[in-house]
C-alpha cells in the first residue's frame, strides 16, 4: 500500500534552497543580491543572476554549449525572415592534447582562459562567442556580410597567434587555432544542426591542411544543401507550387 504524500512545508526547504542558491553564486564569484533578503526585489535579482550563471562557461566566463544552441536558433530564424547575411566561425585550439599532456591541465585550462578572451575581445558586442566544448568555440556574427567574412576570421586567428600564455617554470606557450566557417542561407531556414554542420566541414579541412589557417565555405553565395532546400520547398508558403 503507497504511504499517503505530505508535502514538505515551504518554510522548511526555502531557506536550504537559498543556501545553496547563494553558495552557487559565491563560489562563481558572483556577489548576493542587494537589498533585504527575502524580498521581491532581492529575490527577482537572485534568480536574474542564476539565469545568467545557467547560460555561462564556468571556466572561461563565456556562453555555454545551452546558451549557444539558443542563439543559433533566434540567428536562424532572424536571417529567414530578414535575409541578412550572418556568419558563423568554429574554431579549435590546436594540439591541445601536447599542452594537457607536457604541461598539465592546469596549463592547458590558461591556455583555454587566454584563447577565450582573445576570441571575446576581437569581435563586436552584438556577436556571441560561446565555449562549446573542451578545447572548442563557436562565434555566431549576425549581419556580417561575405566581404567581411574572411578579414574578421583572419583577425582571430591572428590575434590567438600572438599569445603567449605564462606556465610553470617561467616559460610561455605559443598558441594557434584552426577556424572553419560558414554563411547561413539568406531567406532560407535552415536548422541549427545543418549550419554548424557546414561550418564543422570547414574547420575539419584546416585541420587536415596544416592547422593555424581560417577556412570558409569557398562561395561568393551562401551555400545551400539538399537538405536546406527540401526544408524550403517543405514549408507550407510553398506547398502550391510543387
Amino acid at each position: 500500500m503507497d504511504r499517503p504524500c505530505h508535502p514538505i512545508p515551504a518554510d522548511e526547504t526555502l531557506p536550504l534552497r537559498l543556501d545553496q542558491a547563494l553558495q552557487l553564486l559565491a563560489h562563481s564569484g558572483v556577489p548576493e543580491p542587494h537589498g533585504e533578503r527575502g524580498s521581491t526585489a532581492w529575490m527577482q535579482q537572485l534568480i536574474d543572476a542564476l539565469v545568467e550563471l545557467s547560460s555561462r562557461d564556468a571556466l572561461t566566463g563565456l556562453s555555454n554549449r545551452r546558451a549557444f544552441q539558443l542563439a543559433l536558433e533566434r540567428e536562424i530564424d532572424r536571417v529567414a525572415r530578414s535575409g541578412e547575411p550572418a556568419l558563423m566561425l568554429v574554431a579549435d585550439i590546436d594540439h591541445f592534447k601536447l599542452v594537457n599532456d607536457r604541461f598539465g591541465h592546469a596549463a592547458g585550462d590558461e591556455v583555454i582562459r587566454a584563447v577565450a578572451g582573445v576570441l571575446a575581445d576581437s569581435v563586436r558586442p552584438m556577436d556571441l562567442v560561446a565555449r562549446v566544448g573542451g578545447e572548442e568555440f563557436a562565434i555566431i556574427l549576425p549581419n556580417c556580410p561575405h566581404t567581411f567574412g574572411q578579414t574578421v576570421a583572419e583577425r582571430i586567428r591572428q590575434q590567438v597567434e600572438r599569445l603567449r600564455v605564462p606556465c610553470a617554470n617561467g616559460r610561455e606557450l605559443a598558441v594557434s587555432i584552426s577556424v572553419g566557417g560558414a554563411f547561413a542561407p539568406q531567406w532560407v531556414r535552415s536548422t541549427p544542426a545543418l549550419w554548424l554542420e557546414r561550418a564543422d566541414l570547414q574547420l575539419y579541412a584546416a585541420k587536415a591542411a596544416g592547422r593555424n589557417r581560417v577556412l570558409l565555405e569557398p562561395t561568393a553565395d551562401s551555400h545551400v544543401s539538399h537538405e536546406e532546400k527540401r526544408l524550403l520547398f517543405d514549408s507550407t508558403s510553398f506547398q502550391d507550387f510543387i
